[in-house]
């Protein structure tokens, strides 16, 4: 795939990584064991100390044990006070790191230093604006604190059915433990969610309307005693004594509920409030805002006006490259969308609208996912087990989620990698794009990258980047592609470009929604025309990027930089590169910003080369 090169101007200005990245020499300079030493014993407290703040996290990497036990029985403080906790963390930890020498450690410490240094410089100044979450080395930085995608009232149920485990007794006494902390988690979420409508920061009507549905279904499942909380347990205790279901229910209908329904009516108050308005550009310092937004996604410092403009040019470019192949399938008249449309409709291509159907979409994607694992020695020197389950996305999600994510699973290996899939109707997928879908999110995607980083110190798999981690999974779509994926199957060859061609849509709609005052009706219906894509599709996508902000712009550019990076690589080994060690220098260099990802493809050219 070409590699839709930055002007000479965006490369070398866009690329300066969120405030306070450390510049990384491109040659290593000799460690001193003492620095070395404290260099690593800091990093392992911040991360110890990041995860007593969120020890879900613990729990999902499988690291909640021994004298750390205790995690598996909390939650997140998602209150005013915790996010100020949050705050004071980074500043005190930002000030420990910056007064280490990098020229005095070894280089994987060295970067995991730029690393720290760029993910809390940036979160520091997130956390100066008066919205809803910051994400610290992590993707989903939003200014709305519940909405129809954010919040503990889909985060932790999810959270507890898939990630807490549940074989003994302690951890159903840890599960219950954590129920009953869920309705303070909502009524912190409640303290600030009033604050911010108090300062008019109202998420848009079309979302609060999505938000409130979700919401009272799921107040009405726990009243009806048919909540997933409960039965979650129920489901893993079978073989352990204990009155588990009946406590478990006791708690969510006794406190979470009523919890839920005080979120519900600040929801409601707020609903009378809010205006159809898509863009931060409405909002009090919603400019502030999405430039931080998309510095945070991107780790760029490119204006909205420029990434709108890269997504022009490189939608252009994928779409010269599918009018061929439409041309040879007989598909000849209308733009490229229009037929990519056409192409979508066709009974052929479509599954059955019922569980068979759903059944039949994740049989599907296990079926690749085999294919792309035979695959992976030819492209890294050393391959991961990436255990995998392919599961759908609990019901109170599917209005508001994507079509899929996914991540990798625990450190340990106890808990596998997860793609989740929404299949609240199976006309979002269809037979040419389900292949492309899960090679990003599974393998060689984010299930697959995700199980390197977890092979660095911890506080590396702690910390990732929007642009890093799609830019990856995008690269992923593009391997797959190189790997023989598609060499039988032109049609699927159009479902892999139109996928990445519709991450070059998103940089024009994001910018477009909330930089140049573009309606949520004209940002779905450009998207539907230039893209093809089926307006079911499209809308909950478009609702995405109103509540997460500059997260969707961060796929694109950071796969065009690691494309320019390999590029880079090719011309400067000539026959020494070899696309396993490009591969390699990738993902062991670990989830970082740009230019760190930039100077570690330095190290790896001067390694190849020998010097």
């Amino acid at each position: 795939m070409s590699n839709h090169p930055l002007t000479r101007r965006q490369a070398l200005g866009g690329l300066s990584a969120a405030a306070g990245t450390l510049a990384l020499p491109p040659i290593a300079y000799a460690a001193t064991a003492s620095q070395q030493d404290r260099a690593v014993k800091l990093l392992e407290t911040i991360a110890w100390d990041l995860l007593k703040l969120s020890p879900e996290g613990a729990t999902s990497l499988g690291i909640d044990t021994g004298a750390n036990a205790a995690l598996r029985s909390r939650l997140e403080d998602r209150s005013a006070a915790g996010q100020a906790r949050k705050a004071a963390l980074l500043r005190r930890s930002l000030a420990q790191v910056s007064a280490v020498n990098p020229a005095k450690v070894e280089d994987v410490t060295r970067t995991s230093l730029a690393v720290v240094k760029s993910a809390f410089g940036t979160a520091l100044d997130g956390f100066k604006l008066p919205y809803g979450d910051v994400a610290i080395g992590g993707w989903r930085n939003t200014p709305y604190v519940v909405i129809q995608n954010v919040g503990a009232y889909l985060d932790t149920p999810r959270f507890l059915d898939g990630d807490h485990p549940v074989r003994s007794a302690s951890d159903a006494e840890a599960y219950l433990s954590r129920l009953s902390q869920l309705p303070a988690q909502l009524d912190g979420e409640l303290e600030r969610l009033r604050s911010a409508g108090a300062k008019k920061l109202i998420a848009p009507d079309f979302l609060l309307d999505k938000a409130i549905r979700q919401m009272e279904q799921s107040i009405t499942d726990a009243g009806s005693g048919q909540s997933g909380l409960a039965q979650s347990l129920v489901n893993r205790t079978q073989t352990i004594p204990g009155d588990w279901g009946k406590r478990a229910q006791a708690i969510v209908s006794g406190n979470v509920v009523p919890a839920l329904q005080r979120q519900l009516a600040e929801l409601k108050k707020q609903r009378g409030k809010a205006t159809s308005e898509a863009g931060m550009w409405s909002r009090p310092r919603g400019d502030e805002w999405y430039a931080w937004g998309l510095r945070a996604s991107t780790t760029t410092r490119l204006s909205p006006k420029e990434i709108h403009e890269i997504g022009k040019t490189q939608l252009a470019e994928l779409q010269a490259r599918m009018e061929p192949i439409l041309h040879k399938l007989g598909y000849t008249k209308g733009t490229v969308g229009q037929r990519m449309r056409a192409l979508g409709e066709d009974p052929r291509y479509q599954f059955t609208e019922n569980d068979a159907g759903r059944r039949e979409i994740i049989k599907l994607m296990e079926d690749k996912i085999a294919f792309m694992r035979s695959q992976m020695p030819r492209a890294f020197r050393r391959v991961v087990p990436a255990k995998l389950e392919i599961r759908r996305l609990p019901l109170a999600e599917e209005a508001g989620a994507p079509n899929a994510y996914g991540g990798a699973g625990s450190i340990d290996g106890s808990i596998p990698g997860k793609v989740w899939v929404n299949l609240s109707s199976t006309s979002r997928h269809n037979r040419f794009s389900v292949a492309d879908l899960v090679f990003h999110e599974g393998i060689p995607g984010h299930v697959w990258q995700g199980e390197y980083s977890n092979r660095l110190p911890l506080i590396r798999s702690l910390l990732a980047f929007n642009a890093y981690s799609e830019g990856w999974a995008l690269y992923a779509q593009q391997l797959a592609d190189e790997l023989g994926a598609y060499d039988d199957d032109p049609v699927g060859r159009l479902g892999y470009l139109q996928g990445i061609s519709f991450r070059c849509c998103r940089l024009v709609v994001d910018t477009g929604i909330h930089a140049m005052g573009w309606s949520r009706d004209k940002a779905l219906q450009w998207f539907h025309e230039a893209n093809g894509s089926g307006l079911a599709e499209l809308a909950p996508e478009i609702d995405r990027y109103c509540s997460w902000p500059g997260q969707a712009c961060g796929y694109k550019m950071g796969h065009t930089e690691i494309n320019r990076q390999r590029d880079r690589a090719k011309a400067a080994l000539g026959g020494k590169y070899d696309l396993r060690d490009f591969d390699q220098a990738v993902v062991d260099g670990g989830n970082v910003p740009l230019d760190v990802l930039a100077l570690n493809i330095d190290r790896y050219i001067g390694s190849a080369r020998g010097m």
